[in-house]
């Protein structure tokens, strides 16, 4: 059971909590983004990292299939080519002076986790395995696949998180497991601290830093079907707008072509990058007919596409909603040296021996490409433009730099928050090295989150937070898919009020402070509606297709009218727009083509 260092909790007259807490740096979120950040800031300062579960839990963890970075180690690759992989793949939306960081920085990360001592697979002259992913090619994309991701057999976010967890024990990094964050400290433009509510033991904590940073991941679990884990719910998005801070391109959601049937558990990419197919009922690999050059591993927005056009003509297995992926050519030994969490994952989930029999999949919501706005420092933009808050950062899924605009390409996520995280615990270095005083705690400073607490626990109402949870994801699923448009979209909107207003009529029989999880998912579901408007109305707004986002009524891509970024404010209830430009430096905008 977590307890808590007596040494760290100050009482502050006024504040009404005893619990207070005070860190140079506080990190919410302990997935890479949070823990490479806390590698670096301490460095040489004190670091808190909360986390709503057990550290090596966080979902970075689930990230099977490899890092990208240009190492040359099997064959020949470079940054432009990867630099040029990562603005296309983005559908042209990515700010290219960030992408270029991207690539630039992305072997100096992959080495410093080898130094670290992260479990590579290698070569047999003993340098790091890399291997094929969607949309990686050669030559600008007039080749073929490039070797580019670095892998750890299937199972590389997993080495990479306990890899960096080691580090931050053996730099005295203070973990507080099991805390869930309730709402941010920000007065006159300055961020100071978080409030938070401890699970395991009930209560509401204090915070008091002069840096916080938010790595708390990304929102997939508002769709039925997901990849992410139950923990995926947003909550950083949410605060950050209660906060009245702006988000970015939120519109933009990521599918993932291979999660399996029902589930939505992910089965790697890298099932496809060591050569599996996606086959159809008639046993076609029909990628043929949408991507004839990159095949199954074209971007992963185009395959999951291909793969719902494919169910909705009719031809999923058996006429159902999925299709197959088939890995037995690859032959048992190839499968259980490289793919040997796949394997476990479709024999224990669906029954399937994938060395034997194809596993059944579909799209999976899977990742965010929006989120809170950043500099190339991940400082959090107050405006979204210009604004900074002070002394306020965020990396990682939660994040929006942006490197990956419309569309993510495989492997760069893990690498984003790997090396952005980097980042953000170097700029909190040099802030404290000036900002060395603790701002001031406010008097109020818990007391919106105290009230929330309240609210819920003395709930009469008639409404079950199940019963809405269970609706919202249907619906966005449904109406906010893969597919988009406006008459669906128009629809989900009100729905979504509706859903708001039984939110407010909830009813939670768990009255009691320790372990309830009834105020938990509560206190979630909160979060997952304060920011769905926002995806749904951005959606609505974008009248083009683009990346991850398809308007079936508005098919083409429209760069006079679109080739910029949506910022979004929540104000007394209603939705404010604003928009920037894309930063293109190099690479012109194109028809995408695979």
């Amino acid at each position: 059971m977590a307890t808590i260092d007596p040494e760290t909790i100050h009482d502050v007259e006024g504040i009404g909590v005893h619990n207070i807490h005070r860190h140079d740096v506080v990190i919410v979120g302990a997935g890479l983004a949070g823990l490479r950040a806390a590698v670096e800031a301490s460095e040489e300062y004190d670091v808190a990292v909360i986390s709503k579960v057990f550290p090596t839990r966080s979902h970075s963890g689930g990230a099977q299939g490899g890092i990208a970075a240009s190492l040359s180690n099997e064959e020949e690759d470079h940054l432009e080519w990867h630099m040029f992989d990562t603005v296309k793949g983005s559908d042209y939306l990515g700010d290219q002076d960030a992408i270029e960081i991207l690539v630039k920085e992305a072997p100096v990360v992959v080495r410093e986790f080898e130094h670290f001592g992260a479990p590579f697979s290698r070569t047999p002259e003993g340098r790091i395995a890399q291997r094929k992913f969607g949309g990686h090619t050669k030559d600008f994309g007039r080749g073929g696949p490039v070797l580019r991701a670095c892998y750890a057999a299937d199972r590389t976010g997993h080495v990479l998180l306990h890899t960096l967890y080691e580090v931050c024990i053996r730099n005295g990094v203070r973990f507080y497991p099991e805390f869930y964050a309730l709402s941010l400290i920000i007065r006159d433009n300055i961020c100071r601290g978080i409030v938070g509510w401890d699970v395991i033991n009930g209560g509401i904590h204090v915070f008091h830093a002069k840096a916080v940073m938010f790595g708390t991941g990304g929102y997939g679990r508002v769709y039925k079907i997901t990849s992410n884990a139950l923990s995926g719910t947003g909550d950083g998005l949410s605060l950050v707008l209660r906060a009245g801070l702006p988000l970015e391109d939120m519109e933009f959601v990521q599918f993932h072509p291979t999660g399996l049937y029902q589930q939505g558990i992910l089965v790697s990419e890298a099932a496809r990058g060591e050569g599996g197919y996606i086959i159809n009922d008639t046993g076609e690999r029909f990628m043929e007919r949408y991507a004839p050059e990159k095949m199954e591993l074209a971007p992963r927005d185009l395959v999951s596409r291909s793969e719902q056009t494919e169910i909705n003509e009719g031809r999923g297995i058996g006429g159902k909603d999925y299709v197959h992926l088939d890995l037995r050519h690859l032959g048992s030994e190839k499968i259980m040296k490289q793919l040997p969490q796949i394997h476990e994952l479709a024999w224990k989930f669906l029954h399937v021996d994938c060395i034997k029999e194809p596993i059944p999949i579909q799209p999976t919501a899977h990742y965010s490409m929006g989120g809170i706005p950043v500099d190339k420092d991940c400082q959090v933009f107050a405006d979204g433009k210009k604004e900074m808050v002070q002394g306020f950062y965020a990396a990682g899924e939660c994040a929006c730099v942006s490197v990956h605009g419309a569309n993510r390409l495989g492997t760069n996520s893990l690498l984003e928050a790997s090396l952005f995280g980097r980042r953000a615990g170097k700029a909190i270095r040099r802030f404290l090295g000036v900002q060395r005083e603790f701002p001031d705690l406010p008097p109020d400073a818990a007391s919106s989150a105290i009230e929330e607490v309240e609210r819920l626990l003395s709930s009469s109402g008639t409404e079950r937070v199940s019963s809405i949870r269970e609706t919202l994801q249907e619906k966005m699923s449904l109406e906010c898919g893969i597919f988009r448009e406006a008459d669906q979209l128009q629809r989900l909107k009100k729905e979504l009020r509706t859903l708001e207003e039984r939110f407010r009529n909830i009813k939670i029989d768990d009255r009691s402070k320790r372990f309830n999880v009834d105020l938990l998912e509560a206190l979630e579901l909160g979060h997952m509606l304060d920011f769905t408007e926002i995806i749904v109305e951005g959606a609505l707004n974008r009248k083009e297709s683009r990346g991850a986002h398809y308007r079936t009524d508005f098919p083409k891509r429209n760069d006079g009218d679109w080739l910029k970024h949506t910022l979004a404010w929540k104000k007394d209830g209603e939705i404010i727009f604003d928009y920037k430009p894309v930063v293109i430096t190099r690479f012109q905008p194109k028809e995408r083509t695979y």
